[in-house]
């Protein structure tokens, strides 16, 4: 079958190691089916996959991708939830592309439980935004930074596909969603989409009650000065440097929540996609690519250029 996949692992050029050609699919375990996949989008897991993190030699060749929409053996129209109990693992769990494969391939094998109906109001180019960077902002949101006893919502480093889902979830749940970038034309995005934009270390009209945080070290102090006394500071990952100096004076005497956070549960990607269904919000997408464009998809989203998310369309 056709897929993508990692035959070689390049730390400092992951593109390299990107392959898209036939290999075996996998027969699927006991408790698991088979999904013709739609649609997938890519997430900057997958270069890091490339690069080696989390993905070792004797792994290869490893398919790539972590979401994914399709059709089940009935039929049925899914997504696929892309959390893999796994004993293996430290963390009690796995993703897809990580030790199993991935969602970049004409089929893939997933548990049964794993599979959540799709609305049919909903595209499986929309739906396959969803399982990772979309249910990540999700539960930094709602049920980690409890967004719905806060008013106003600060997004470090919009553009990405987790932040850029934060501010778009933020704006349809009501909130005043402030986010910074760097970069004009980003700014001017994330106004279109109902937030306030700023630039990096900018001074906000007023403290928040949640702070969506991935970048890590460069914005972590204007972070903790934005926060509202008993704020919840979301912190999801560190894209620019995980060895964040922290002033616990402030930490105490705001009683600020410095929480940690990481993908999300089956019950809230159905919670996305009712909310989907019903137009509250919709994905951002930065491109669709057809499957025979795999290498301009993963080169588009190596360039650190993107908006929102990077889709695969396995029909076009």
């Amino acid at each position: 079958m056709r897929a993508a996949y990692a035959s070689a692992l390049h730390p400092d050029q992951p593109l390299r190691g990107l392959t898209v050609g036939d290999l075996p699919a996998s027969p699927a375990p006991d408790g698991w089916v088979t999904v013709e996949v739609r649609a997938s989008s890519l997430n900057h897991h997958d270069l890091w996959s490339l690069r080696g993190v989390g993905l070792p030699p004797d792994r290869l060749p490893m398919i790539l991708g972590c979401d994914a929409a399709g059709v089940d053996p009935d039929g049925n129209e899914v997504v696929v939830y892309p959390v893999v109990e796994d004993r293996a693992d430290p963390r009690g769990f796995s993703l897809f592309s990580e030790r199993h494969p991935g969602t970049i391939a004409e089929r893939l094998a997933a548990p049964r439980e794993n599979l959540i109906p799709k609305p049919a109001g909903v595209s499986f180019a929309d739906a396959a935004c969803l399982p990772t960077a979309w249910l990540t902002a999700y539960h930094m949101l709602v049920t980690r930074g409890r967004i719905a006893e806060a008013e106003s919502v600060l997004v470090q480093g919009a553009g990405g596909g987790v932040a850029t889902a934060a501010v778009a979830l933020g704006v349809a749940l009501g909130k005043r969603v402030y986010a910074t970038s760097r970069e004009q034309g980003k700014r001017e995005r994330i106004a279109e989409l109902g937030a306030t934009a700023v630039e990096p270390g900018a001074r906000l009209p007023e403290r928040v009650g949640v702070v969506i945080e991935s970048v890590g070290a460069p914005t972590f102090d204007h972070s903790m000065k934005c926060a509202a006394p008993g704020a919840r500071i979301v912190v999801c990952g560190a894209t620019a440097g995980h060895r964040a100096e922290i002033d616990l004076r402030r930490v105490f005497a705001m009683q600020l929540e410095i929480l940690g956070s990481s993908m999300g549960t089956p019950d809230e990607l159905a919670a996305l996609l009712r909310m989907i269904e019903e137009g509250t919000v919709r994905p951002v997408i930065d491109t669709t690519f057809g499957f025979g464009e795999v290498e301009r998809a993963f080169e588009r989203l190596a360039s650190g250029d993107v908006f929102g998310k990077v889709v695969i369309d396995h029909l076009a």
